[in-house]
């Protein structure tokens, strides 16, 4: 058998269990008594509620990644490329109120807040594996509903082409470090077929309630046969063209971040092979499947594509 070598994260980048546990249980003291109505992620703002959801179609029924570690082990880089930075420091992302700007090649341009979002569009949740490019994975359950309600509603124009979202651009309230990672605002972009794909969801929840701010609140992309850069977090603005956007992290790294990012396990990264994975809730490393385990969903979209090429 071939032997592989999987990626290892820089040491400033890996946190102990019991360390990052602990430093944010005594953030959760600090601020108790600071902030009102906290939700249940020690460090974060207090998000809105949501109204009831159902059981949705395509969950998986594996077993379920902790709400400790999927909340605690985040990538999220306009909080900190450390993986337990986004829940020390997304606490001061402002989610309420919240708005989405929709615009370019629509018939319905304009602002649309979370009020709204949550009474016009019924939320289900749905299990979904999230695979990371980084060689780790975990299982969530998301609340959300389908992109497409919300573009159907926004009104696709007839050359539209392309999505692109756009996160929330704020630099005053990023740590310093996070400043220069990236080119702001974090921008990705999907393929009007992929867009409106019923496994496509906007997320507004995880685990039964809002989503935490460190997970992307108040809204995120949720695309699970994807790797997880492509589902973007906290977004402001939602916009379609004619043309192929270019996403940040393809621009930042095109051979490492390609535009398609479908996962695939016969393509590997640059820098370490992408034909396993670690599930993080027990550290077991499990086969890659091809478009994460969904490819009797999605493969069709790619019928007669050089996956990899268009990687």
């Amino acid at each position: 058998m071939p032997r592989f070598n999987y990626p290892i994260p820089p040491v400033s980048e890996i946190t102990p269990k019991a360390a990052f546990l602990n430093r944010r249980a005594v953030i959760a003291g600090l601020t108790a008594g600071l902030a009102t109505g906290l939700s249940g992620w020690p460090g974060t703002a207090q998000a809105q509620s949501l109204p009831d959801f159902t059981a949705g179609p395509y969950s998986t029924d594996e077993d379920l990644t902790t709400k400790e570690v999927a909340t605690g082990y985040c990538n999220f880089f306009e909080f900190g490329p450390a993986k337990d930075d986004p829940a020390q420091n997304a606490h001061m992302l402002q989610t309420d109120p919240w708005s989405i700007m929709v615009d370019g090649l629509t018939d319905r341009p304009g602002p649309i807040d979370m009020d709204d979002i949550l009474r016009r569009f019924p939320l289900q949740e749905r299990i979904y594996r999230l695979r990371c490019v980084e060689a780790w994975s975990m299982v969530i359950p998301w609340i959300g509903f389908p992109l497409a309600e919300l573009l159907s509603y926004a009104g696709v124009g007839s050359g539209a082409r392309y999505v692109q979202f756009e996160s929330f651009d704020d630099q005053s309230i990023m740590p310093q470090r996070a400043r220069s990672l990236l080119d702001w605002p974090y921008t990705e972009a999907l393929r009007l077929d992929e867009a409106m794909h019923p496994l496509t969801i906007l997320a507004v929840g995880m685990y039964g309630e809002a989503m935490p701010n460190q997970n992307g609140a108040p809204i995120r992309l949720v695309v699970p046969w994807k790797y997880g850069f492509k589902s973007i977090k906290s977004i402001k603005r939602i916009t379609l063209t004619d043309s192929q956007p270019i996403p940040t992290w393809h621009a930042k790294s095109p051979r490492e971040y390609g535009f398609y990012a479908n996962v695939n396990p016969g393509v590997r990264h640059p820098r370490w092979h992408q034909a396993t994975e670690r599930r993080l809730h027990d550290g077991t490393r499990i086969r890659t499947e091809m478009f994460n385990g969904y490819g009797d969903l999605v493969a069709d979209m790619y019928a007669g594509m050089d996956l990899e090429q268009h990687y």
